[in-house]
């Protein structure tokens, strides 16, 4: 087995100068197609004949050689909207540890939720504190009659903003 050549030392100082690409980092470029020599003359690779071999050849996402596409193949079901929006969810006994005003921002901050997508969205699991002032951009039914029983306010935000 040759034996191999010892790391050159690292320079003293490090400049724009001395950098280079690690050992192995950059090989050249292998040449296809130059005779029987090369190891990967003639066919350069590409095998004999087919769809492969030929010039300006390049396979489609998806394509089987002919046979029917597994995307095609699979039943497709239901609707995918485009426009849907995906709201952020609280409870009302996520808003228990809350005093005063409860926003978007003020839940994103303690860590409540990690995003506000397109909006929060309120629920009605558990049971509402009294004096508290939510706003969100959407409540369900329940969480308002909740909300209201409980002495507390429940203002809707625009979609869009964050509170």
């Amino acid at each position: 087995m040759p034996r191999r050549k010892k790391d050159k030392e690292m320079p003293k100082e490090i400049s724009l100068e001395s950098l280079r690409p690690a050992r192995g980092a950059r090989r050249r470029k292998w040449r296809v197609g130059r005779g029987p020599g090369s190891g990967n003359g003639k066919t350069a690779g590409a095998g004999s004949k087919g769809q492969l071999s030929r010039a300006g050849f390049s396979r489609q996402r998806g394509f089987e050689g002919g046979q029917m596409p597994l995307h095609r193949r699979v039943p497709k079901r239901g609707f995918r909207n485009l426009f849907r929006k995906e709201y952020a969810v609280v409870n009302l006994d996520q808003l228990a540890a809350f005093q005063g005003e409860v926003t978007p921002d003020s839940l994103l901050v303690s860590g409540v939720i990690k995003n506000i997508r397109d909006g929060l969205v309120v629920l009605g699991r558990g049971e509402a504190r009294p004096g508290l002032t939510i706003k969100a951009h959407r409540f369900s039914k329940q969480a308002l009659e909740k909300i209201k029983a409980a002495g507390s306010t429940a203002e809707v935000l625009p979609i869009g903003s964050a509170g």
